[in-house]
């Protein structure tokens, strides 16, 4: 292809880019936004193009210092810039360096360096997986292998080059979780942290810690007691304890299990952490301290939900 007929067909797609981006197909806006939300970082390779001006076309890699070195011009600042960004910044330097009139420069990039996502925490296969476009942040978890029975719901994703931190929430419920999604770009790094575990420990059925990985993120005293099978016969919920970690040691309360059982009194929440304490009996371990009863929590079987 000659240069007069490669000029031509440059002009004929910018004019199209203009035409698109006044009359926007509808679907394709919101593509676009996530495509351009990709930015650009040291290590990138870049493809600059000029209009009518084919000589100053280059490809050329960000410098460690975020910088872009053009044919005319010298450097650029481009890192953390949107291709379409940095192009608006290499038309300025090209205008106010009197190298062009009116210059159109279209930006992309042949290469991200980072194209890799990280994921790390409680999934099943911790990692960095290659993704080379946004993806979602359900496929880049699947990659990962899915979360771990102790995972907790809200993840966290820090944003690569700008260290913005996005929450995301993964409901229980598929819908809200799909319609929540968010996007997960290369270079970004997904952390799943360990969701809180609550004991129950003494005179009930199943003694041990469950992790509070329900869709709401918390367990009250009367679900934990449930989940644990309930308290034995012999058990004596009226003077059972709440032990919570404060500090350096351990803060114990007394809890009215059996009046929240019979509804004379309001069921509580629970914080990550807690352990609630059914004593046997008045004779068998009914002045067994705090410290003791946290001691055994070590070796306490958990539980998912």
């Amino acid at each position: 292809m000659g240069k007069a007929t490669r000029n031509r067909w440059l002009r004929f797609f910018a004019v199209c880019g203009m035409l698109v981006s006044l009359f926007p197909v509808a679907g394709e806006s919101q593509q676009a936004q996530t495509a351009e939300s990709l930015l650009i970082g040291p290590g990138d390779m870049v493809h600059v193009q000029v209009f009518d001006t084919p000589e100053l076309e280059e490809h050329a890699r960000v410098t460690d210092a975020g910088e872009l070195p053009l044919i005319l011009g010298g450097n650029v600042k481009v890192a953390a810039l949107t291709p379409e960004g940095a192009a608006r910044a290499i038309e300025k330097v090209l205008l106010n360096g009197h190298y062009l009139l009116h210059p159109q420069v279209l930006v992309t990039v042949d290469e991200f360096v980072t194209q890799k996502v990280s994921v790390m925490g409680e999934v099943k296969a911790p990692g960095a997986y290659p993704i080379n476009t946004p993806r979602s942040v359900l496929d880049v978890l699947t990659m990962a292998g899915g979360l771990t029975d102790l995972a907790d719901r809200k993840i966290v994703i820090e944003r690569h080059g700008t260290g913005e931190k996005v929450a995301y929430y993964f409901s229980n419920e598929p819908g809200v979780a799909i319609d929540t999604s968010v996007r997960v770009d290369p270079g970004d790094e997904v952390v799943v942290p360990r969701a809180g575990i609550v004991y129950v420990l003494g005179d009930v059925a199943r003694p041990g810690g469950y992790t509070m990985t329900n869709n709401e993120a918390r367990i009250s005293v009367l679900e934990l007691v449930a989940r644990a099978g309930g308290t034995n016969h012999s058990a004596v919920p009226s003077h059972a304890k709440l032990i919570r970690k404060s500090g350096g040691g351990y803060v114990e309360t007394p809890l009215p299990l059996s009046a929240m059982q019979k509804g004379k009194r309001a069921d509580m929440q629970l914080q990550p952490a807690d352990i609630v304490y059914v004593p046997f009996s008045y004779m068998r371990n009914f002045t067994l301290q705090a410290s003791g009863i946290a001691a055994s929590v070590g070796s306490a079987a958990v539980y998912k939900f």
